[in-house]
Formats: C-alpha cells, sequence, structure tokens
C-alpha cells in the first residue's frame, strides 16, 4: 500500500501537511480510532512540530480527528451513528450540486462525463475495492461540476470519511454488484435533466450505503 507519511521533499507548510495526513487518514494509512503521534509523525515527516501541530489542528476543526484529554488525537471511530450522519451530510451536499447543474450548468456534458466515470466499474465489477474508487470519482466529479467552492471544501472531508469506510462497505457487496447500475442511472438522470429523478436516485444511493454499512 502507498505511504502517504514520507518525508516531504520541499519547505512544509500547515496545508501540506495536512493534505498528508488527509489521504493517510482517507487510504486506511490510520486506521478508525488509531492515535497520531507527534513525535513519530513529525519524524517521519521530516519537519518539526509547530507545522505539525498546526497541521493536525485543522483536522481536528474538519472533524477527522478528536483530541482526547490527556491522551492525545485520536482518528475519528465510524460508528453506526457517524456513518449516518457523514452520509446524511455527503447526500445533502450531492444533492445541492446536481440542483446547482440541472438549473445552471451543461447538465448535458455533464451527465455524458459521469456515465464515461460510470462505465469504467463495468469492467471491474467484480472488484469491491476498484469499484469502491471509482464511485468516490464519480461523486468528486458530480460536486466539483456545480462549480461551488463552498460545495467542494465542504464534500471533501465527508469523501475522507467515505473512503474510511470503504473497506466494510466492500465485504457486502457480491459478484452482483448494483453500484454500476446505480450510477449509469444517476448519469442519464442528470443528463436529461431530470430534476425529481436525480434527487430521487442521489437519496436512494445514500440511503443504500448506509444500510449497508450500518448493518448488524
Amino acid at each position: 500500500m502507498t505511504s502517504y507519511i514520507e518525508p516531504l521533499a520541499q519547505e512544509s507548510t500547515p496545508s501540506i501537511i495536512a493534505d498528508k495526513l488527509r489521504k493517510a487518514i482517507g487510504h486506511g494509512e490510520f486506521k478508525p480510532g488509531a492515535q497520531l503521534v507527534e513525535a513519530d509523525l513529525a519524524r517521519k515527516l521530516g519537519v518539526s512540530r509547530g507545522p505539525l501541530r498546526e497541521g493536525m489542528q485543522r483536522l481536528t476543526q474538519e472533524g477527522l480527528l478528536v483530541p482526547i484529554r490527556n491522551r492525545g488525537l485520536f482518528v475519528i471511530d465510524m460508528t453506526p451513528a457517524e456513518i449516518r450522519d457523514m452520509y446524511y451530510a455527503r447526500e445533502s451536499i450531492e444533492r445541492a450540486a446536481a440542483m446547482l447543474i440541472l438549473r445552471d450548468g451543461d447538465f448535458e456534458t455533464v451527465g455524458l462525463d459521469l456515465h464515461a466515470i460510470a462505465e469504467r466499474m463495468k469492467p471491474v465489477r467484480h472488484d469491491p475495492a476498484a469499484v469502491g474508487e471509482i464511485d468516490i470519482q464519480f461523486h468528486e466529479f458530480l460536486v466539483r461540476a456545480s462549480g461551488s467552492p463552498r460545495l467542494a471544501r465542504m464534500h471533501r472531508t465527508q469523501i475522507i470519511e467515505t473512503r474510511m469506510c470503504i473497506h466494510a462497505l466492500e465485504s457486502t457487496y457480491t459478484a452482483d454488484d448494483n453500484r454500476y447500475l446505480e450510477h449509469r442511472r444517476i448519469a442519464a438522470a442528470i443528463r436529461d435533466c431530470e430534476i425529481e429523478r436525480t434527487d430521487e436516485l442521489l437519496s436512494e444511493h445514500m440511503e443504500d450505503a448506509i444500510e449497508r454499512l450500518t448493518r448488524k
């Protein structure tokens, strides 16, 4: 697995450090509930503790790290309640992004681009990890295409938390994985400017993920 915690090749800033840590958390290098030890991170990244603390503080403000008194900083633990909350937030952001595209954007071009991303799932549909990565790319593109910097900024944290859930979600899908068809339907609804259907499909897509991830 690619490591995101390695010495930085340039003069580091808190934003660069924060981005490294986000990627490490999102790709499972730091598991949910894991402690981030400042001395170890400073050594591995080759940075001083001042910028590192500031970078970690940014992730605390974003909700990816939680401070525990007299113990330190820990990666958020994605409990069923956290998963539901995260997906409801994602749903709101993505439905808003879709409405902006359908109201003010080039919905036909966006729909075709989303369709092309969804089609990349077909040859790897028996590989849940590969499908999961394309799934995330589909939703990242959807929000970027809305042209809203604020929605994109809020979405970034939700996507990192989604990545944290990917391994749990993978085991719930079978060879008959329907994510390929789900994403094709969303793309088609946007391409055809079907406002109500787009909203309904996005909501159903998120509810399906919540049900799978919180299933006992």
